[in-house]
């Protein structure tokens, strides 16, 4: 299991280098990610290397046992080269350049840039790719964190060049529907990045605009990798992902192209269920590496700097978060950074060494984590097992989330996380995919929001259902293709046969509004006004409030929340759907489909053309997956299981509740004690059981 975090020790007097590592064995460190951004310090002008430092800091961690994670130091070119190269600079929408004096001031296509940025790559894996602490190498860092686009010039010419290899003239403006508003082109010339303009920009436009940039990202990653895999063959190379908090880059692209997934994550101080958000975005990373073991290469021990309100971790927080990453199949868990900047724009972001020194209750949180990664040895390399995926496309966020679309309020990241919630409360685990995935070993499939979906996909889905699988699908899903035109003929588009409805509009709810339903359940947001054409409908649209009473089938029994089950709340973090305004919809509505379910060959395919309340929402997942044989659990305990090939398994049990203690029918050997586990998992606290395989 790794432990560490970022070094920069280029910030500190040599003579700290000798502390930091006497702190470093103290703690367990094993691993530390260094020369992220170093590029200032290694090349001090155009070819010019001034390596000693590196080696001197190297070899001590070497010295003490202590690997290396080296990063080619290219996130962030120094003053020199953007003064050198000024064309090189991103710019943004509006036509105003991004200047340097922070990080990640570089246009993505820039020749300039990438000439330089392989140039360092091969200087660094030249020097250091025999170096016995090099573990691993680091390309650039969180990937269009800051600049995920760039508007400019010299990108206008890259995204005019992408454009000649997908599409020639006829067929780009058939794909953008340029005869609207008269953009049809003439020459590729004349095409240019959506920059702001009058109007709403030509979406299909903006959509292979998204695209573009992704792509360009990844080929400065991808010009690195190849120097790399040249010069120093074996050695593992990755970047760190943003999983689950950044969404301007597909990651699902991205992902073969790392030897190892690694991932950055930070909690939001002000969501009272952060630790919700971190297991959806430790289940997207780990959809990411294919259901294999990734690694957590960047969270906090406490504060960040960059919030609004920087409002440090509680006592244990830091220990949960961190043994719930590796539940979710982390082989470890890194930190930014080692030792606490004094100056800079971070000097008040946490770390494992925090201001306060090593009197310090974080110091001491640290010691105590990196003992019990010691003890969790035996379940590196193990996976995670789930019975139920969610599938996603970034590609659909970026083309459901642009402007003049139905309502504002319709954001995939929400209807994902909601979804993935509801599992959580009941202590299912899931799987993310991608559209174009393997769903054969899932018996229950998830698309709470896929607004664009290709023919092929469309028809894996349907296969899927076809040969025994149950699949559910939230509202405004399949609506468009890959170009984002509409799917006609009624909707859900592409997806209406399969689902056995059949929509003829969108009826968008006023802001705050909530909707009804027969089986008592509560929906906002959204609706649709449609007809079943072979699906069951489970439940309809009522024409008020009503009185919760359930009607038509229902989903009925409590969960948390109600008498112990989920709490109440709404498909979005952060409150609930306000009481109902007057409706002058609610009348032709009444009766129409809310929840439906269609058999289709030897499985069934369901619909939900609202977004329903988290309760409501649990409820029906609940009974879908007991309809399934997915167990449902919902302990109170955040339950994650890794097993080995040879049937070992590792049970984490993490207990949320700082107050509560709560009861657990398991028996093994607690790793995280090294006795039998007790039954209970104290407030705060996490249990890891180990069962071994019955003999024989």
């Amino acid at each position: 299991m790794y432990f560490g975090g970022d070094y920069n020790p280029e910030q500190w007097p040599e003579q700290v280098w000798h502390d930091d590592v006497v702190r470093m064995r103290e703690a367990g460190v094993n691993l530390v990610t260094v020369g992220v951004f170093s590029w200032a310090q290694l090349e001090v002008r155009e070819g010019a290397y001034e390596f000693g430092w590196l080696d001197r800091v190297l070899d001590l961690l070497d010295a003490n046992g202590i690997g290396v994670d080296l990063a080619t130091a290219t996130a962030s070119p120094p003053p020199w080269f953007s003064a050198a190269h000024p064309d090189s600079l991103p710019m943004d929408a509006g036509g105003h350049v991004l200047w340097p004096g922070s990080r990640q001031a570089y246009c993505p296509s820039s020749p300039h840039y990438r000439t330089a940025a392989v140039r360092l790559a091969r200087a660094l894996a030249e020097r250091y790719r025999d170096h016995p602490a090099l573990r691993m190498w680091h390309v650039g860092n969180e990937y269009g964190c800051h600049v995920a686009r760039c508007y400019c010039d010299v990108s206008a010419a890259a995204f005019r060049d992408w454009l000649r290899d997908r599409y020639d003239l006829p067929r780009l403006n058939e794909a953008w529907g340029t005869r609207f508003w008269s953009q049809e082109y003439t020459s590729f010339e004349e095409v240019l990045p959506p920059r702001r303009t009058p109007a709403i920009p030509n979406p299909a436009q903006t959509l292979d605009f998204f695209r573009f940039s992704s792509a360009e990202l990844l080929a400065c990653y991808l010009a690195e990798l190849e120097v790399l895999r040249e010069v120093s063959p074996g050695v593992p190379v990755t970047t760190n992902f943003m999983a689950g908090l950044h969404w301007d880059v597909d990651y699902w692209e991205w992902a073969p192209h790392v030897d190892v997934v690694s991932t950055d994550h930070y909690l939001r101080a002000h969501d009272p269920e952060a630790h919700i958000d971190l297991a959806f975005a430790a289940d997207i990373t780990r959809g990411l590496a294919g259901g294999a073991p990734w690694l957590l290469m960047e969270h906090s021990t406490s504060a960040v700097n960059w919030q609004p309100r920087n409002i440090p971790k509680t006592p244990g927080q830091m220990r949960r978060n961190s043994l719930a990453h590796v539940a979710r199949g982390s082989d470890g868990a890194l930190f930014f950074q080692w030792r606490a900047s004094r100056a800079g724009a971070e000097k008040y972001h946490s770390a494992l060494l925090p201001h306060a020194g090593v009197d310090s209750r974080v110091w001491r949180e640290v010691c105590e984590l990196g003992a019990d990664l010691r003890r969790l040895e035996e379940v590196e390399g193990s996976r995670v097992g789930a019975d139920v995926a969610i599938v996603f496309d970034w590609q659909s966020v970026w083309a459901q989330e642009q402007p003049s679309h139905p309502s504002t309020d319709m954001t995939v990241r929400d209807e994902l996380a909601a979804w993935h919630r509801a599992l959580w409360r009941l202590g299912v685990t899931v799987d993310f995919l991608p559209a174009h995935g393997d769903f054969s070993s899932y018996p229950l499939l998830l698309l709470p929001s896929l607004y664009v979906l290709r023919e092929t996909d469309r028809a894996a889905l349907d296969f899927y259902v076809e040969g025994g699988g149950t699949l559910v699908v939230g509202a405004y899903s399949g609506v468009v293709d890959e170009n984002d035109a509409v799917w006609t003929g009624g909707y859900p588009g592409a997806l209406r046969d399969l689902l056995g409805v059949r929509m003829e509009e969108f009826v968008p709810l006023g802001e705050g509004g909530t909707v009804t339903l027969s089986d008592g359940s509560t929906g906002g947001i959204w609706r649709e006004l449609g007809r079943a054409t072979t699906a069951e409908v489970i439940a309809s649209y009522t024409d008020g409030p009503g009185d919760g009473s359930p009607g038509g089938v229902g989903l009925g029994g409590p969960l948390a929340g109600e008498e112990g089950g989920l709490p109440d709340g709404n498909a979005a973090p952060g409150g609930r759907f306000a009481p109902a305004a007057h409706d002058p919809w609610a009348r032709h509505l009444a009766g129409a489909p809310a929840i439906t379910r269609n058999a289709h060959g030897s499985g069934a395919a369901w619909y939900v053309s609202t977004r329903l309340d988290d309760a409501s929402l649990g409820r029906l997942l609940a009974r879908i997956a007991a309809e399934t044989g997915v167990a449902v659990p919902a302990p109170g305990l955040e339950l994650v299981r890794r097993s080995h090939a040879d049937g070992s398994t590792y049970l984490f049990a993490i207990n949320h509740d700082d107050e509560k203690d709560v009861d657990l029918a398991e028996s093994g050997t607690d790793l995280l004690t090294g006795r039998d586990f007790p039954g209970t998992v104290p407030a705060g606290g996490v249990a890891v059981i180990r069962r071994r395989p019955e003999a024989g």
